[in-house]
């Protein structure tokens, strides 16, 4: 018979934390049937040891184990092991979880009832990170994100606005947008689902409680992941999912970030840049931008405005949390509205 819940487990290489990670899953207080299914992509340490050491645990209490796997001489990657976990599990949800990462006992009891109320949406939560003081704007901004952020700040380099080892969602909804990306290293597979996703008119619900001890870990897959990749996919989904629809629009920032999004715009979209704006008084009385590298003649030159003095809808390419609340107030002072009015890029 199906489970209820599927846990996706991939492996690679976990023993340091396996313990702590698989320790989570019994201690949840979910009364429906759980199964875990754990795909181990060529670990060469202990992994399976430990494994095998927690199916007899948990199936004595009740949790069905299912291990899959592969011993090539190279990992396949997280989207390939994520792939191949759902496929050979039964759960009619699937509840995402990293093997360095460790759940709070009502993880999966408070997103079910979420994603039973939200069939059609990926369901994350709040997070503790570890150690506590690494990423602080990174946490800050997945935690306290407003509900209608979820949807509107989909495009900034921080990524999706649930963090992938919270995502809780439906079997039924996962094989209508899925599968992962199995590109492998490099891959951001957990962004590009995202965006599949929200094509697919999916909706991003957050439990606001701290359901997941979140590890940073420098040397993870995550950080093999260029962030000239990660740009590229962010520029081609802004285009698609707002820049198209606006008739012109003005980058907020003459800085570095609003010039590079200028260059990295297709050429219909730089058309619709009617100006850049700012603070700085010194790029502000410079006048314009000129692009160098255009081909067309004259070459562009876009004008420098004082933010007051510029036309919404911005794309904002000032980095949110770093002023001590001057960008915030800004916007604040112009009443304007998330999503109509500006959409944060950076």
């Amino acid at each position: 018979m199906a489970a209820q819940v599927s846990v996706i487990l991939p492996v690679h290489d976990a023993e340091p934390w396996l313990d702590e990670c698989l320790g989570s899953v019994l201690q949840q207080d979910f009364q429906g049937s759980m199964e875990l299914s754990v795909f181990n992509d060529a670990s060469k340490d202990k992994s399976m040891t430990i494994i095998e050491k927690w199916k007899v645990k948990l199936e004595g209490s009740g949790i069905l184990v299912v291990i899959g796997g592969h011993n090539c001489p190279s990992p396949r990657g997280v989207g390939y092991s994520k792939n191949q976990a759902i496929a050979q599990s039964s759960g009619s949800y699937l509840c995402f979880l990293d093997s360095d990462d460790v759940m709070m006992p009502q993880r999966i009891r408070l997103q079910h009832e979420a994603a039973v109320r939200h069939p059609t949406s990926i369901i994350g939560c709040q997070v503790r990170r570890e150690p506590p003081n690494s990423t602080q704007r990174y946490t800050r901004w997945i935690n306290q994100l407003a509900p209608d952020q979820l949807l509107t700040q989909v495009f900034t380099s921080h990524g999706p606005t649930v963090v992938m080892p919270t995502w809780f969602c439906s079997r039924t909804w996962f094989s209508h947008v899925g599968p992962f990306d199995e590109g492998g290293r490099g891959v951001p597979e957990d962004l590009l689902f995202f965006y599949n996703h929200l094509r697919r008119g999916g909706g991003v619900v957050r439990v606001d409680q701290s359901l997941l001890l979140y590890r940073f870990r420098p040397g993870a897959a995550t950080q093999a992941i260029l962030e000239s990749t990660i740009w590229t996919h962010r520029v081609c989904f802004l285009e698609e999912r707002a820049l198209q629809h606006w008739a012109t629009f003005t980058i907020w920032s003459a800085g570095r970030q609003g010039r590079r999004l200028y260059r990295s715009l297709s050429e219909g979209a730089r058309r619709k840049v009617i100006a850049f704006c700012d603070v700085d008084k010194k790029k502000i009385e410079k006048g314009f931008y000129c692009y160098e590298e255009a081909q067309e003649r004259p070459k562009p030159r876009v004008p420098i405005l004082h933010f007051r003095a510029a036309r919404p809808p911005f794309v904002i390419c000032v980095k949110l949390d770093l002023t001590g609340g001057a960008l915030e107030d800004n916007l604040r002072s112009l009443n304007l509205q998330e999503g109509r009015d500006f959409l944060h890029f950076s």
